[in-house]
């Protein structure tokens, strides 16, 4: 699913002219949010129940560079369900389709207040099941 899409400032390269590698993983980033939005969480959740995200992995890939005014968007699926985590994977590309980067993060649903994993809500569960997808991503 689409989950992210945005446009390359200058503010946002390094001095080789393209877009620096934070970005990427901020772009990564957002569309985990949206994925996880899709699959039911809801950011009240960190207040009314004190519950959340942590990442605890990221393996990143580039494959071609993008350069100031790039259009890129970024398609997200889940890759594993685990008793208190998910692993999505997330490519991101140009406007052409063309893969410039992949990003596989592990993150582990979260008790925001006791600072420890939780077993996954059964809503998330049933819906990160109906978006598997057992892809691997490039140079893994």
């Amino acid at each position: 699913m689409r989950t992210y899409s945005a446009v390359v400032y200058p503010a946002a390269c390094d001095a080789m002219g393209h877009m620096n590698v934070q970005y990427y993983v901020a772009a990564f980033d957002q569309a985990m949010w949206h994925l996880v939005h899709a699959l039911g969480y809801r950011t009240e959740w960190q207040k009314e129940r004190g519950e959340g995200w942590a990442d605890v992995q990221h393996n990143v890939s580039f494959s071609k560079e993008l350069a100031v005014g790039s259009l890129f968007y970024v398609e997200s699926a889940v890759s594993n369900i685990g008793g208190k985590s998910l692993t999505s994977f997330h490519r991101l590309y140009n406007i052409n389709g063309e893969l410039s980067a992949s990003n596989e993060i592990k993150s582990v649903y979260f008790d925001l207040v006791e600072r420890k994993g939780l077993v996954l809500p059964d809503e998330i569960r049933l819906n990160a099941e109906k978006h598997l997808e057992h892809k691997k991503l490039p140079g893994n």
